[in-house]
């Protein structure tokens, strides 16, 4: 199996929802968000083996739930990725993806394998490349969270907000085009620094949610999480 991996944590509470799980991340990714916290897996460099990652999953039989392939982006290298959670799903673990949804097609081939999703959403679609760095990011990204909606998987729905990347109009316009789509839940998370390559982002952040923003936010999707304000 060719599968190039940049990391790995032996254990975590957070990673799914639910269930404690290992975490295995990718390297490389296509997409250049400024906020990303994983920017050093950007290259697709190989650091730790599958081989190694399956060895310990098999020491950890009964003891965790899950593996989530985290990155980078999964979607990069979907192949090796389908074939490392099947491998997953066959010792017992549930399968879970954490993805920006780069490439719909490669996500329609492994939601069949996947238990649980963890999709990025990044702001309203028509802004997307503005963060992407990167042209037709938009389109992409709407296709990838109708399949998830659409797909009966469990999911979990989560956007980063910067408030120089995220206008308050992208925000709800955000809500408003998931909500068609079919979305009853979103998570809202407030930027964090650590390993951001954005020094300017660092120094800029400031606290955005507003009881306005939130009324405004919470009547389009009742069931959003928003984060202290």
């Amino acid at each position: 199996m060719t599968l190039r991996l940049g990391g790995f944590v032996p254990w975590s509470g957070i990673d799914y929802p639910g269930r404690q799980a290992a975490v295995a991340f990718v390297s490389g990714c296509p997409w250049r968000c400024p906020y990303c916290h994983n920017s050093h897996l950007w290259a697709p460099q190989a650091t730790i083996s599958w081989g190694r990652v399956r060895s310990f999953l098999e020491t950890r039989q009964g003891l965790l739930d899950a593996l989530v392939i985290s990155g980078g982006e999964p979607l990069a290298q979907a192949a090796g990725v389908a074939a490392a959670l099947v491998e997953a799903r066959d010792l017992g673990f549930a399968a879970g993806l954490h993805t920006a949804g780069v490439s719909p097609r490669r996500l329609a081939g492994l939601l069949p394998v996947l238990d649980w999703v963890g999709l990025d959403i990044k702001t309203a679609f028509g802004h997307y490349p503005a963060i992407t760095g990167r042209a037709g990011t938009g389109t992409a990204a709407r296709a990838a969270a109708r399949l998830v909606i659409e797909s009966g998987t469990p999911y979990e729905l989560r956007t980063t907000v910067h408030p120089e990347l995220i206008s308050e109009h992208e925000l709800v316009t955000m809500v408003a085009e998931l909500a068609t789509l079919g979305a009853t839940a979103l998570t809202l998370k407030g930027f964090r620094p650590t390993g951001c390559p954005s020094a300017r982002l660092n120094t800029h952040y400031r606290p955005w949610l507003t009881s306005t923003l939130a009324q405004t936010l919470r009547e389009i999707m009742p069931a959003i999480v928003l984060p202290d304000p």
